[in-house]
């Protein structure tokens, strides 16, 4: 079921330009609450330079997407945009707006223009061809590339 994100609230910008604090008064006026549009705000004990939300604008607004995953997990920009459409249901569920606040432009993109409609990463093709590559090394898969494809592999 497709989220239409375009009917949400978009509060970006660059670092350090005071987002939290308008977001947290623009979310109050709005009756929403906001969805963190950052990639580093969302791991688990990143506190120092995070520029994460305090305590007192956590309570003072309904937070989401806030330390939900540890630093050693993958999280993918499509697991972004799955998470925030689920909290977005869940917000306008309850009667109220959403308010994305952050900075991460590949976010704000993927949320409002969608992804790449292509295959998934395969980790285990990744992880395949760098054990071959520690097993044959550099100059053989080069080699083996320009059989595949020869105009990539002269871009190499």
């Amino acid at each position: 079921m497709p989220i239409p994100f375009d009917n949400c609230w978009f509060l970006t910008g660059a670092t350090a330009v005071g987002k939290t604090g308008v977001g947290v008064a623009l979310a109050q006026r709005l009756g929403a609450e906001i969805i963190a549009l950052d990639s580093m705000t969302i791991y688990r004990g990143m506190d120092i330079g995070t520029a994460k939300p305090s305590a007192e604008d956590r309570a003072a607004v309904p937070h989401h997407l806030l330390d939900i995953i540890d630093p050693a997990e993958e999280f993918s920009v499509a697991q972004y945009v799955d998470a925030a459409g689920e909290k977005v249901r869940e917000i306008r569920a309850r009667g109220r707006e959403a308010l994305f606040v952050g900075g991460t432009p590949l976010y704000l993109k993927a949320l409002l223009r969608g992804l790449f409609d292509g295959p998934p990463a395969d980790w285990r093709l990744r992880q395949a061809i760098e054990d071959e590559l520690a097993e044959v090394g550099q100059a053989a898969l080069h080699e083996r590339l320009m059989q595949v494809d020869p105009v990539a592999a002269t871009h190499i």
